[in-house]
């Protein structure tokens, strides 16, 4: 399984960056939480652990930003979170999502470490 959402989650990286190209920002905002999501569940399925809600979600990324010594992991899973919601909502202008797309590609090398 952890297979199957590291493989999403380079394809939603992948996707995120042909909508930033594009100027579409809410569906870039999309596959940026998408890849966020899909390396947490990554690590969590490598651990053998099963995620069913953000709750979980944010849970795991509490231990392992501990584990990792690491608070910004919380701070950069946030902005992710962020870009879920500017999904629904459309408030981010285009140039916030692109540094915030920087920061989901930070937070999957410092979880890509765990895989």
């Amino acid at each position: 399984m952890a297979e199957h959402y590291l493989k999403l989650n380079r394809k939603y990286l992948s996707e995120a960056e042909g909508f930033l190209a594009k100027g579409d920002s809410v569906q870039a905002s999309e596959k940026l939480w998408g890849a966020a999501a899909e390396i947490v569940k990554t690590v969590a399925a490598k651990r053998g652990i099963e995620l069913r809600s953000h709750r979980d979600l944010w849970e795991l990324i509490g231990k392992l930003a501990d584990e990792l010594d690491d608070p910004d992991i919380i701070k950069l899973f946030a902005i992710a979170s962020a870009l879920h919601q500017n999904f629904y909502e459309d408030w981010m202008p285009l140039d916030a999502v692109k540094r915030s797309a920087e920061a989901v590609k930070q937070l999957n090398e410092k979880l890509e470490k765990l895989i």
